[in-house]
């Protein structure tokens, strides 16, 4: 039974940093602050999930989540899970999906490490390595940054050499001048395919703000270009702007990424036409339980569903179905180590092989490998 939840704030070392847009970009290193969940049964053992602290806040725990866990089995995530979703009615935007979605990692952490076992196997084994994607940071202004064409170009060299298979690109987004800029963006795609020619697969990650001639307009360009998809150059929220893009382009349209809505939105969107290949990730739709649904989803319809986002929920994911082809991995960036480990780890979770694979986690649980004692000694606050 489970006996306690809390959240612990804590510090750690971080080298990115978020714009005013949401957009993160490489800076120098800098103190910043986390948060871990952490859910206990009444043998002691805990399942952790890291958290954004101001989704998670004391008003969510002590209305929304402790309610429904406390002293209740956490093998009953189905149950639990529903019963949390629930609360989400007239919640007033205080229980988000995002925080969900992270109470639900914690749980499956939690079982994991109660039968010593990896969620990816609990969820179905369906396989034990994924090939990896990097997916780019935004443009920015930053000299030999992602500030030109030719930076993209640079780079993409630079990752195939480390043995990606394939690149997804994130182009220029406001507030960087100029931007959302189709001409800007079919330059990068163009600067791209040139430098890491025909057998390199590549995908577009657009401006979520274009409009829909924009979108196409770009669309046709990369399909032009050969990439492999092309994700959100538009608002989510038009689901018939997404029909009428895909209908008319060959390359697939993938998504959506942010859709409120969980499972049941993406099999709106896929039933509608709307997309071509399904998108969820486990902060944004819920948790593990939900995009579970999507990719049996995504096998009945006979398409596949990319996994939104790195980290172990992701791999977890990735591991129950093979019904993405693609683990993302990144933001990557010329000026971030992204393997670099953080104090609050003692490892990461996705170490990329000379062949672009990524090992899923043989640790318990989720396989965050948590430094508990730097989490300890520099805590600053907790609910």
């Amino acid at each position: 039974m489970i006996r306690s939840i809390r959240v612990r704030v804590f510090t750690t070392t971080a080298h990115t940093a978020v714009d005013e847009a949401g957009h993160r970009h490489p800076s120098e290193p800098h103190e910043v602050r986390e948060a871990l969940l952490e859910i206990t049964d009444a043998d002691g053992v805990t399942g952790y999930c890291q958290v954004q602290p101001d989704q998670v806040r004391p008003a969510v725990l002590d209305k929304h989540v402790r309610p429904v866990l406390l002293d209740q089995d956490p093998w009953d995530r189905e149950r639990l899970w529903r019963e949390m979703a629930h609360r989400q009615r007239g919640a007033h935007g205080g229980f988000t999906d995002r925080a969900l979605g992270y109470v639900d990692q914690a749980l499956w952490d939690l079982v994991g490490r109660r039968v010593d076992l990896p969620v990816w196997k609990l969820l179905g084994g369906a396989r034990d390595r994924v090939p990896a994607y990097a997916s780019t940071m935004c443009g920015d202004t930053t000299p030999g940054g992602l500030a030109t064409p030719q930076d993209y170009a640079a780079f993409a060299k630079r990752l195939v050499g480390l043995g990606y298979r394939a690149i997804k690109l994130h182009t220029w987004m406001p507030p960087v001048p100029g931007a959302p800029s189709v001409r800007m963006d079919v330059e990068a795609c163009e600067a791209v395919r040139d430098a890491v020619g025909p057998d390199v697969e590549l995908m577009l990650d657009a401006n979520h703000w274009y409009r829909r001639t924009e979108a196409l307009e770009l669309g046709r360009a990369v399909q032009r270009l050969g990439f492999s998809w092309f994700e959100e150059p538009m608002e989510e929220a038009s689901v018939g702007s997404y029909r009428w893009l895909a209908e008319q382009l060959d390359i697939p349209v993938i998504g959506p990424e942010v859709a409120w809505g969980k499972h049941m939105t993406r099999a709106e969107w896929v039933s509608s036409g709307a997309c071509d290949i399904l998108r969820a990730g486990a902060n944004g739709c819920g948790g593990i339980t939900p995009v579970l649904k999507v990719l049996h989803l995504a096998e009945s319809f006979g398409v596949d569903c990319e996994v939104h986002g790195n980290g172990s929920a992701s791999l977890a994911l990735l591991g129950a179905s093979d019904a993405s082809r693609w683990y993302e991995r990144g933001l990557l960036h010329p000026h971030v180590d992204f393997d670099l480990v953080p104090p609050h780890l003692h490892s990461i979770v996705d170490e990329l092989d000379e062949d672009g694979l990524v090992a899923l986690p043989t640790l318990p649980g989720l396989g965050d490998d948590w430094n508990l004692d730097h989490i300890a000694t520099h805590v600053v606050d907790s609910w």
